[in-house]
């Protein structure tokens, strides 16, 4: 086959999955409405179920749902009937997906699940099957032809469940108000959580790790500090101990372009007044975020009262693995 054949091919999948997802919008209806009420309300979790494909999209849902505030969890149908069921409560609904509505596996549990009085939401290709009719809130993907030329392999059929799973998500996601970081909070680890979850107090230098000069200062002495403390600056504050500048490499090689005597002349005449700062409590993200922005290597963390309490440079935020 030549490259061509192949790009056809794979264009023409892509195609039809997008035709069946053109045909799924308008059946997101009054039903789809009923489904999100149902697991609004929901005291207990979500339990998703399918076999084979439609079991691996369910496993995606049911993640995709706990990773934005609604409880749930994956229950596989076979064993289901081998005491997983004892994982079902009266307070939860369960979420039965099936493409034709007939997976023996799951119907042979459907009694089990009415007797536990558990609310069941099917997801099928139309409400007009067994797994439909049963089903307290009847969900339909539509009958669009599947991109396997052999109309066999589950594809657009999954490729719509798997919409409309995340249809569910975001709906429930956006009724709950659910935040970023409410995400980190089930997002901890990784990239992802780190940039959601770690303040800027969390990494910065505090205490005696913060280089502090008062105004007056020789440059001489605010170098010997910077060198002490390892930041490659330092904040100048005054009597009362709140900031008024800082002293950074950048200013020490306009000083040295100067000429001027370190040993005598005082830091106020060479410090840059008023730098950037960020208020105690916020994100790291968005410390780095203000540093880029600024073009700066080094941030300081001030107090209500304008004091420096905490600083930290780029190397912080690498070790932090924020940036």
């Amino acid at each position: 086959m030549s490259n061509h054949t192949f790009i056809d091919s794979g264009q023409r999948v892509v195609q039809t999955e997008i035709d069946a997802l053109i045909n799924l919008k308008p059946l997101l209806d009054e039903s789809f409405s009923q489904a999100c009420q149902l697991m609004l309300g929901c005291k207990g979790r979500v339990v998703v179920t399918g076999m084979g494909k439609s079991g691996h999209i369910g496993n995606k849902i049911a993640a995709t749902l706990a990773s934005t505030g609604t409880p749930a969890f994956y229950m596989h149908p076979g064993e289901a009937s081998h005491g997983d069921l004892g994982m079902v409560t009266s307070q939860d609904i369960v979420i039965a997906i099936s493409n034709s509505g007939e997976a023996h596996e799951i119907l042979a549990i459907i009694p089990v699940i009415k007797r536990l009085r558990a609310k069941l939401i099917s997801i099928t290709a139309s409400a007009d099957c067994s797994m439909g009719r049963h089903a307290d809130v009847a969900l339909t993907i539509g009958k669009s032809p599947e991109a396997c030329p052999l109309g066999l392999a589950p594809t657009s059929s999954t490729t719509s469940t798997l919409a409309l799973g995340d249809a569910l998500a975001v709906a429930l996601l956006e009724a709950r108000g659910f935040t970023a970081e409410d995400f980190a909070l089930s997002h901890p680890g990784g990239a992802l959580g780190r940039r959601l979850l770690l303040r800027v107090d969390d990494i910065m230098h505090k205490g005696e790790q913060v280089p502090i000069v008062k105004s007056g200062t020789t440059i001489r002495d605010a170098l010997l500090e910077i060198t002490r403390k390892g930041l490659g600056m330092t904040t100048v504050v005054n009597a009362q101990g709140q900031l008024i500048g800082l002293f950074t490499d950048g200013d020490l090689r306009r000083t040295i372009d100067q000429n001027l005597d370190i040993r005598s002349t005082t830091i106020d005449q060479v410090m840059t007044p008023n730098g950037l700062t960020v208020p105690a409590g916020i994100l790291a993200a968005e410390a780095l975020a203000r540093m880029e922005a600024a073009r700066i290597n080094g941030v300081v963390v001030i107090d209500d009262n304008h004091c420096p309490i905490g600083a930290v440079n780029m190397h912080g935020f690498l070790r932090a693995g924020v940036v």
